[in-house]
């Protein structure tokens, strides 16, 4: 299957750092990273994304800046 075919089907993953990824429906989701629930086509998955993502940073280097902020 072509990763870049608009009608493949998609799973949103995230990680430990609360970052994004889409992977393919078919394939094991890998080591590391765990389902969001949202499944669908790559513009499906790209909106929610988008609406979900607001916050490029990973999450060790958000709390690390809260954290001197706050010091």
């Amino acid at each position: 299957m072509a990763f870049d075919r608009e009608d493949a089907v998609f799973k949103v993953l995230i990680n430990h750092e609360e970052q994004y990824s889409l992977w393919p429906d078919y394939k094991a989701v890998p080591g590391g990273w765990r389902e969001t629930g949202t499944r669908g086509v790559k513009q499906v998955c790209l909106d929610y994304v988008e609406q979900v993502w607001s916050d490029m940073r990973p999450l060790s280097l958000r709390q690390a800046m809260d954290n001197r902020a706050a010091d």
